[in-house]
This record gives C-alpha cells, sequence and structure tokens, in this order.
C-alpha cells in the first residue's frame, strides 16, 4: 500500500506492505537511530512520536501512521539539540541502546504529552520515574538520566 507521512518534518511517500511495523520502515529509510528491543512493546528502546505522542515503534503498523507527523531521535537531535546536551551534560548515555527511547520520552515529556511537569514540591523525581519506567536501562541506574531531564525542563 501507499503511504504518506512526515517523518522528522520531511515528506514521505513510500510502498508499505500492510504488515509490517513502523520501527521496520524508519530502520528501512536509514534512521538507525531507534532501535529493536523485545519487540513486544514493554522496553522503550523503539519509543518514536506519533503526532507528538509517544508510541512503541514495534508494534505501532505502519500503515497506521497515514497522513500522520513520526518524529525519531534523529528529528529531536536536528530540532532540538538542547535536549541531547542536557543527556551529555548529565552523563545520561552509557551504552547508547536505551538512549534514543529516553531521549524520544524527555520529548514527549518537554512537549506536554505525558502530563509531567516541574513541581516546586519535588513531585517531579516521582512522576519521571513513573514516565520513563517503561524505558529498560540496564547501565545508569535512571538517576542520570531524570537529571538531565530536570535540567532540560528548567531549561
Amino acid at each position: 500500500m501507499k503511504l504518506h507521512v512526515t517523518v522528522n518534518g520531511r515528506p514521505l511517500a513510500t510502498e508499505v506492505d500492510p504488515t509490517s511495523n513502523l520501527l521496520d520502515l524508519l530502520r528501512g529509510q536509514g534512521l538507525t537511530g531507534t532501535k529493536q528491543g523485545c519487540g513486544v512493546g514493554v522496553c522503550g528502546l523503539c519509543t518514536v512520536l506519533v503526532d507528538g505522542l509517544p508510541v512503541s515503534s514495534c508494534l505501532y503498523l505502519a500503515a497506521c501512521a497515514e497522513g500522520t507527523a513520526v518524529t525519531t531521535v534523529e528529528g529531536v537531535a536536528e530540532a532540538d539539540p538542547a535536549l541531547i546536551d542536557a543527556f551529555v551534560d548529565a552523563e545520561a548515555m552509557q551504552c547508547g541502546i536505551c538512549t534514543p527511547g529516553q531521549v524520544m520520552m524527555a520529548a514527549a515529556i518537554a512537549n506536554g504529552a505525558t502530563g509531567v511537569g516541574l513541581h516546586a514540591d519535588g513531585r517531579v523525581d516521582e512522576e519521571l520515574r513513573r514516565v520513563l519506567g517503561g524505558n529498560l536501562c540496564r547501565c545508569t541506574g535512571y538517576l542520570a538520566i531524570i537529571e538531565a531531564l530536570k535540567a532540560y525542563l528548567a531549561g
């Protein structure tokens, strides 16, 4: 089937198998920042934004992206390098496997898609842990990731 989608601000028209997932489509377009992990939507490695909302691209059918705007980690790096800088500055990147998914959740948090915001009473750590709970990380222990997000959100 013919698919028309905007990826990282650029129009894409391509043929897709109706059963293929968005992850395979993106990686086939050379956007390899999005990682394959569990393949069942629980690790968060393949997180991308579809119309601003985080989705597991391993479960999301490419055909369902018809007419949407998809943002990958490459798109975030291009449009908002300060977010990537926050991860680097906080040393929140270790092996790099989970980093794209973490960055995508951070972008979703920043654009208000998750309902997390900075609060004077300290609830932000608890909220960030809740939202990031779906993103597997075996290297950092999440503390550096949370610090990166707090620094970025504080602007």
